[in-house]
């Protein structure tokens, strides 16, 4: 009986035939996964990211001009802007002394007032009503303080033409007085008389002066020449403005060293400052003579001494 012969040699062959067919799939599969890796979309966004990070940081950090820093720092005493001699033919009755406006910063804002009234008994009565305020800008985040006292200078001239009741209105620059300087004039009647009212806004720097004059002549007296009324309160102007640059002569502030006011040196306005022009010097109510609303500080200042018609001229109406 013959048994069955047993091929030996193709069992191994048939093993490595199996093995190799077995390897193929795991190449492409690790092929697929090399060639879906990514690699090449990751390094070119690696790339891309990198060469868009400068433009990403120049953007983030964009330069900036700064400030100019306010030229003058502190303001002068309001009520020594103006010399013995002016305020005598200004205001020939009233205490030199002045009444001096209360201020929530005296190196940011002041006023001072003076009242006449030269009392003739029967023949009538001169009464005069004279006003000086001083607002300084600090440079801060709305802009240098010489471009904020240039839009409030604007916004004065502006509230000064406006004033509720004036007749004949007219305005005109004044020249040699500060940077800029414009005068408005108008006529106001009152039941104590006719007033003639001189308003005179100048700007030196980053400090708006603003002086407002009034005159009338009561119970029969004469009325003010108004062009005479106007040449006193543009001297008191010039004064005014001068009376600036001196207290900030070298840095070294007003004549004691300190700042406006009381010795309050702050050179920081406060918060309050953008509302300004509606609270500043000559504002509408401010500038009307003969009115109670002028007794509110022209400076944004709390308060002053009553307005032209409040004591004087009404003390001189009933007494003739």
């Amino acid at each position: 009986m013959h048994r069955p012969v047993q091929r030996v040699g193709r069992a191994p062959r048939l093993t490595r035939i199996l093995v190799s067919a077995a390897a193929v799939p795991a190449v492409l599969v690790a092929a697929g996964c090399s060639s879906d890796s990514g690699s090449d979309s990751g390094s070119a966004g690696a790339r891309q990211s990198a060469s868009a990070t400068p433009d990403a940081k120049k953007s983030a950090s964009p330069t900036s001009e700064a400030v100019q820093p306010a030229k003058y720092t502190t303001l002068p005493r309001p009520c020594s802007v103006l010399s013995k001699k002016t305020l005598g033919e200004l205001v020939p009755k009233a205490d030199k002394s002045g009444k001096k406006g209360l201020s929530d910063d005296a190196g940011q804002r002041g006023n001072c007032n003076w009242s006449s009234l030269d009392n003739n008994g029967v023949k009538g009565s001169q009464f005069r009503w004279l006003n000086v305020a001083l607002l300084r800008f600090e440079s801060d985040a709305r802009g240098s303080g010489e471009e904020q006292a240039r839009a409030y200078f604007g916004k004065q001239v502006a509230g000064a033409r406006a004033v509720e009741g004036a007749k004949g209105a007219t305005s005109a620059p004044v020249a040699g007085t500060g940077d800029e300087a414009t005068a408005v004039r108008y006529d106001l009647k009152k039941k104590e008389g006719s007033f003639k009212q001189q308003t005179v806004v100048a700007r030196v720097e980053n400090v708006v002066v603003t002086v407002d004059y009034n005159g009338a002549g009561l119970a029969g007296e004469k009325t003010p020449d108004s062009g005479d009324l106007l040449k006193a309160a543009e001297k008191a102007t010039k004064e005014a403005v001068a009376a600036v640059s001196a207290a900030n002569k070298d840095g070294k502030g007003d004549a004691d060293g300190k700042g406006a006011g009381d010795g309050s040196g702050s050179a920081s306005p406060s918060d309050d400052q953008s509302g300004a022009p509606s609270d500043g010097p000559s504002s509408k109510a401010a500038s009307k003579p003969g009115s109670k609303a002028a007794s509110k500080s022209s400076a944004g200042s709390d308060k002053a001494s009553k307005s032209p018609s409040d004591d004087g001229a009404k003390s001189a109406a009933k007494k003739d």
